[in-house]
Order: structure tokens, then C-alpha cells, then sequence
């Protein structure tokens, strides 16, 4: 690693002038408002991205760039307020206006930090393709049998979530990078599995005891039960809904929560998840358009993980975008998302998520395949095409955390390059198959 020719300085971004080199930047990765460090800042329009962001104090090397002769400090306080989470809100209302039905969930208290893999990623990942597999047929039958009209009994579902819950606790990277490679035909099913294993992994990651973690995850399993209720010619439409096909599908959290009051065994956080995972915090969500206050904390988890897996899934009239592009684009959306449960979902994932394509600084390409959860930014990686020859390498994993002379640049748009092998890159083809 190359030494500053000078002391690196710590300065309030008021203190920021055009021709600083930026060294890093303080306080929360989602506050900050550029996706690198360690440049020159030129553009006014990036100083101004930075005076207008929520970060407090930067780094900046005298050494390649401007100097300021006696920076103030950043006061103490300022600094905590820069990296400090939103409080945990309350559960929603005991009762909500205009006759809605009164859900009224208190999230569990946070109980220690999330606890170290006991598996490695390899190892998770085969374990991970057998749950995938045999998670395909129980969800689909009950799928099938909401579609007839027979009542759900979501006990049945409990052992396949505590499959899900266990596979997320040897290591919570295998279950979630997998489900997001469900295929265009399995995604009505199989996007339950995968809001379900993210809804484990957030929890989990929010420090909730083990049977919290699984409350959370039947929450996600029958959060989209309504769409069995959807005429199939709408669900499966491959291309844009029109107005009136749109108000159609926006009837299912309300036709799910219908299911769940007459299902045996589905507990208040699975019927409030089922109701609410479309409101939003700026209260322009469906279907009661809620105000923040009276969003549960599992509703505001449950709108983060359904999004996420919905954006990063392929389906009949798109491709699914990359892991780290769609953490981007969601952190750009002002006023859906819980702030505090986005940056836990964030800490959850990585923020280089396992199977997003990479740029290093070598030149070499690199998909993510584990995450080091105390450097987000430095995950462990495998390099296997060189940019600056244009032709694939032996592919080399490197633990960005050891290897001190190589680090990411940026993230890499895969539909530039069109890898046909990306994901066996990190997954394994004998994963792969096992799932299928």
C-alpha cells in the first residue's frame, strides 16, 4: 500500500475545496454520496453531492491534492449523530382510521450482535440447494391449494422456515445469494423462499433472538399469499400492466390478509407483513397509504426484502439487475424505505452482495463470492477476466481484507459484458445443478 507523502488530515466537509483528494469519508456508507474514495475531487456537482449529504467529517491527503491550513475539528457530538441509527419505532396503531384491520405487532428487542458463520460459504451452499429444492414443491402446493380456495394451514410451513432459519445461521450469505437465481417460471413461488431467507438474514442481523428470526421468516414465506387470488393472465402478464390490471394486483396484501385470518397458525407479524410490505415511510403506499407511525417494524422489513429480491429477480419482461446496482438504486429512493432497517438490510448483504460483478483496482474483473462483515467494502472475491488484455485469467480468490494491493473500484454492469458462466463463478455448477 502506498504511504501519503504527508499526514492524512480529518476536516468537516464544510471545509471541502475542489482539488482536495478525497481519502475516505466518515460515518454510515449508505450517508455517503459517492460509490469511491481516494480521488481528486474536480466536478462541482460531486462537492456539492458531498456539502448536501449527511456526512459530518472526511479524510483527505495533503500529499495529491489541496491542503487547508488549520481545520476545525468535528465536535464529538456531531460525529456520533453521523453514524448513530434511527430509534426503533413502535408497532402500528391500535387502531387504524377508516375501519382498516387493527395489526398491532411490537418487534422484539434486539438481544446481542449477530454471531459469527459456523459454516463456510462453500460448505452453506450445498446445504442450501437441497432446502431450494425441496422448498419448490411445499410452496408451490400451497400456492395451488390458496388457488382452489382451500384454507392455509401455515403450520405446515414451519419446517420448512426452520430449514431456512438454520441455513441462514451456519452462514446467512448461502440461502439469500441462492434464492435470487430463481428462474422467470419459478418466480411467483419462489420469491416467497427468498423473501423469507432475507427476512431471517435482516433479523438476525438486527440482533433478534433465534425465534424471532423465525417469526420473521413465516412473515416472509406467506407475505405475497394474495397473489394466488390474481387471475393467472395478470400475474404472469410478460410485459407492462395496464391502469386497471395494476388495481387488480394491488388487491392482493388485502386478499392475503383475508387468507391468513382463516388459516390455522399464522401469527399476527405473518398477517401484518402480508397486509402492510407495500406502504411506504412517505405514506404513498397501497393499500392504505399508512402513515410512518403506524408502519410495524416487521412491515418496514418486510417492504425492504420483498423489493430487493423482486428487482434483483429475471422475470418474463426483464433481467434482474445486479446485487450491488439495485442496493444502489434503493438507497437513491427517497421516502420508501425505513432508513435504520435499510442500513441493517445493507449490513445484512454486503455492500458488494455475493454474485455482484466488480472492477478492481488491477484492472481485473471480479465477482463477489463471501462477505468479511466487519469491512463491508473489502469482501472475498474472485478475479477471473483481466480488462486490460481483454481475455479471462485463471480465476484467483483474493480476500480484499488481506490482500493489501488489491482493492474494488467500482461496482461493473454485468449486461456489459454478458458472462455467461458469472454465477457458477461463485455458486459452483454441482450447486447449481443441485437446485434445479
Amino acid at each position: 500500500m502506498a504511504v501519503p507523502d504527508r499526514p492524512l488530515k480529518r476536516i468537516p466537509v464544510s471545509q471541502v475545496q475542489l482539488g482536495m483528494h478525497l481519502h475516505s469519508l466518515e460515518g454510515e456508507w449508505l450517508d455517503h454520496p459517492f460509490w469511491k474514495t481516494k480521488f481528486v475531487l474536480k466536478d462541482p456537482a460531486d462537492l456539492r453531492k458531498l456539502l448536501d449529504s449527511r456526512v459530518q467529517a472526511c479524510w483527505i491527503d495533503p500529499g495529491r491534492g489541496l491542503d487547508v491550513p488549520a481545520p476545525e475539528p468535528v465536535a464529538e457530538a456531531d460525529a456520533v449523530a453521523a453514524t448513530a441509527d434511527a430509534p426503533v419505532p413502535a408497532g402500528v396503531a391500535d387502531s387504524p382510521p377508516d375501519g382498516r384491520p387493527a395489526v398491532v405487532v411490537s418487534p422484539p428487542t434486539a438481544v446481542r450482535t449477530p454471531p459469527p458463520p459456523t459454516a463456510t460459504m462453500q460448505e452453506e451452499l450445498q446445504e442450501a440447494a437441497k432446502i431450494y429444492k425441496r422448498s419448490r414443491e411445499a410452496v408451490t402446493s400451497m400456492f395451488a391449494e390458496a388457488r382452489l380456495g382451500h384454507a392455509v394451514n401455515a403450520e405446515q410451513c414451519l419446517p420448512l422456515v426452520e430449514d431456512i432459519a438454520q441455513s441462514v445461521f451456519r452462514n446467512p450469505g448461502a440461502m439469500v445469494s441462492l434464492a435470487r437465481l430463481k428462474t422467470q417460471d419459478d418466480y411467483s413461488y419462489m420469491h416467497s423462499v427468498a423473501v423469507c431467507a432475507l427476512m431471517v438474514t435482516l433479523a438476525r442481523q438486527m440482533g433478534w433472538a433465534d425465534q424471532a428470526c423465525r417469526e420473521a421468516g413465516v412473515a416472509g414465506l406467506l407475505h405475497d399469499l394474495g397473489k394466488a387470488a390474481i387471475p393467472l393472465a395478470i400475474l404472469n402478464k410478460p410485459g407492462k400492466l395496464t391502469d386497471a390490471e395494476f388495481d387488480v394486483m394491488r388487491t392482493h396484501p388485502l386478499r392475503g390478509h383475508e387468507m391468513l385470518m382463516e388459516a390455522r397458525g399464522a401469527g399476527e407479524a405473518a398477517m401484518d407483513v402480508c397486509l402492510h410490505h407495500h406502504e411506504r415511510m412517505d405514506g404513498r403506499g397501497y393499500p392504505h397509504k399508512l402513515p410512518p407511525e403506524q408502519v410495524s417494524m416487521y412491515a418496514r422489513m418486510g417492504a425492504v426484502c420483498d423489493v430487493y429480491d423482486a428487482i434483483t429477480s429475471n422475470r418474463p419482461y426483464k433481467a434482474g439487475w445486479d446485487p450491488s446496482e439495485s442496493i444502489s438504486r434503493m438507497a437513491s429512493w427517497q421516502g420508501q424505505f425505513d432508513e435504520s432497517v435499510f442500513r441493517h438490510f445493507v449490513r445484512s448483504l454486503g455492500i458488494y452482495p455475493t454474485g455482484a460483478l466488480v472492477r478492481l483496482a488491477s484492472g481485473r474483473l471480479a465477482v463477489v463470492t463471501a462477505q468479511n462483515p466487519q469491512a463491508l467494502t473489502s469482501p472475498v472475491v474472485k478475479a477471473f477476466y483481466d480488462t486490460r488484455t481483454e481475455m479471462p485469467i485463471t480465476p484467483r480468490v483474493i480476500d480484499l481484507t488481506q490482500d493489501q494491493s488489491e482493492r474494488i473500484v467500482d461496482r461493473e454492469p454485468p449486461g456489459r459484458w454478458n458472462f455467461p458462466h458469472l454465477d457458477a463463478l461463485w455458486a459452483g455448477e454441482d450447486v447449481l445443478n443441485a437446485r434445479r
